[in-house]
């Protein structure tokens, strides 16, 4: 019996909304993202699989699966143009006005001298490259550009650089959500394979259509549109050429576009730089199978037959160890796990997430919070990324152990907009008005109250070095309460009386009191970059 009729219909509903994408085997070297926190609360493992029917995915992909990214067309392993080499549909797309200078020679013998390193970056690409080739040629783009991530990243997802930009496409912060890409506590669309590609093609787009040069374009995408508007007009005054190799730029943008036409380069003719291209097969390496429920990432990683940090190269976005339906509409999966997931999804029968979002009724310390929720304190501020000395403030939400009787997955609204404020956990501060001692001066109620001497002097509108009369009320704001042992220690070490013979009599002289503690200190709290050096020559 074949596994179209042993399917059941939920598991064969979602291998029939999933869509296609790219792939080649993830090389062991690649680095991975940084690990999840295992998950606290227990989880009932998923069901031995059964006999796993054979081969399901390939026989079923030819007559029945729809790329939802291609609408109308049928995915066809056995087709003739899926076993050609993607590398020469990406030749065949090339578009941009080639570079021939000592930028490119130096983008070529940084490469050239780094074979084993090409290679874990081109077969690392070849994951996504199908998709990214097939997005830029439905735009008409030229497939250089499927190239960039080459550039950007080494096509590590999880990259990030000195400058916080992210992912694939290295996306800063407030560009990625310009192009809608969702940054919040549980994921980071810039590091989605997915939503980063439209996101980047769609920013390459702009800036094409703001320049109407493609190099310009780059530079821009590398050095910002208003940089770069700045140096044309520069030289628009000047009456000089506008062109990319004519304007003045930083060197970081002046080597970007060398850098793409050195990879082309090694495209076209690997054998000439003594390098070696993994062979890419021109068909989807991976599909996205539709969520419905949320799901823990582990679990879903087991169901799909993969090891967690697999699953987690093709699904980099997720900043927690469960995945919401509300917010993620599928995963993605290597071809050929995608039906055993749908399958043993099917079969499962425990609970699919155990864990759920819990919004902070008000504002609290971490371990009033983890007695709220049943887990250990340590566990809440390790899955949450809570500092020390940090409360939570109230309106933030926390990622909890989900009640078993629980049912109703996290919403739509909150999936999109959690986020996590913390405060610094100081002590409140209270108003004390005392009377000043025989021979109390600012330095020496400040040191006696553990606050600075400006701050003392500030609150009484008097200099930093004032003397006090005895009686004079002073006020001051602090935490901390001495005890009369105490005051008087200080005020004994703050004070030190020295007897001087002058003229006959004794004068008292005030010593310089140790610096004092302060203890309710303030913690505070579009341009692009690339990549770690490690990225790029």
């Amino acid at each position: 019996m074949t596994l179209i009729h042993r399917l059941t219909p939920v598991a064969l509903a979602l291998l029939l909304a999933a869509c296609a994408t790219t792939t080649a085997p993830p090389p062991a070297e690649a680095p991975a993202p940084a690990a999840l926190p295992a998950p606290t609360p227990s989880i009932e493992a998923a069901p031995a699989p059964e006999a796993a029917a054979p081969a399901p995915v390939r026989a079923m992909a030819a007559e029945l699966l729809e790329d939802n990214l291609r609408p109308g067309q049928k995915i066809d392993l056995d087709a003739p143009d899926a076993s050609t080499d993607l590398w020469a549909r990406v030749r065949q797309g090339f578009q941009l006005e080639d570079l021939d200078d000592d930028w490119v020679r130096k983008a070529e013998a940084w490469y050239s001298a780094r074979p084993d390193y090409v290679e874990r970056m081109t077969t690392r690409g070849s994951r996504y490259l199908f998709h990214i080739v097939d997005e830029v040629e439905k735009r008409g783009m030229p497939t250089e550009l499927a190239l960039l991530p080459f550039i950007e990243s080494a096509f590590v997802t999880h990259a990030v650089s000195s400058a916080k930009a992210t992912g694939m496409w290295q996306f800063m912060p407030a560009t990625g959500r310009d192009f809608d890409l969702k940054q919040n506590i549980f994921r980071d669309d810039r590091r989605d394979v997915l939503a980063s590609t439209r996101a980047a093609l769609d920013y390459l787009g702009r800036l094409h259509k703001m320049f109407g040069d493609w190099h310009l374009a780059l530079a821009a995408y590398n050095w910002g549109q208003g940089n770069v508007q700045k140096a044309i007009a520069r030289n628009q005054r000047l009456g000089k050429p506008t062109d990319y190799a004519s304007l003045k730029l930083p060197n970081e943008t002046r080597y970007y576009v060398p850098k793409l036409q050195a990879v082309k380069n090694i495209v076209l003719h690997p054998d000439r730089y003594a390098l070696t291209l993994p062979a890419v097969a021109n068909h989807p390496y991976f599909l996205s199978v539709k969520i419905e429920r949320d799901i823990d990432v582990a679990l879903a990683a087991q169901l799909a037959g993969l090891t967690l940090e697999t699953f987690q190269q093709f699904n980099p976005q997720m900043n927690k160890p469960v995945i919401l339906a509300a917010a993620t509409e599928q995963v993605l999966l290597p071809y050929d796990q995608a039906g055993d997931f749908a399958e043993n999804l099917a079969r499962h029968t425990g609970p699919l997430a155990t864990w759920t979002a819990w919004v902070v009724p008000k504002t609290m310390s971490p371990s009033e919070a983890a007695k709220r929720t049943g887990m250990a304190e340590s566990a809440l501020r390790e899955i949450n990324r809570i500092p020390p000395r940090m409360v939570v403030k109230a309106g933030s939400t926390l990622l909890v152990p989900r009640a078993a009787h629980m049912q109703d997955d996290v919403s739509e609204r909150l999936a999109d907009t959690a986020s996590l404020s913390l405060a610094h956990d100081a002590p409140p501060l209270r108003r004390v008005s005392i009377k000043a001692g025989k021979g109390d001066t600012v330095a020496a109620i400040a040191a006696r109250y553990k606050v600075r001497a400006e701050q003392v002097a500030q609150w009484n509108k008097v200099g930093a070095k004032a003397r006090f009369k005895p009686g004079q009320a002073v006020v001051v704001y602090t935490a901390y309460k001495p005890s009369v042992k105490s005051a008087k220690a200080t005020k004994a070490a703050g004070t030190k009386v020295a007897s001087v013979k002058k003229s006959g009599k004794k004068t008292a002289r005030a010593a310089k009191p140790a610096a004092p503690r302060n203890v309710a200190k303030d913690r505070g709290g579009k341009g692009r970059s690339n990549v770690v050096a490690a990225a790029a020559p």
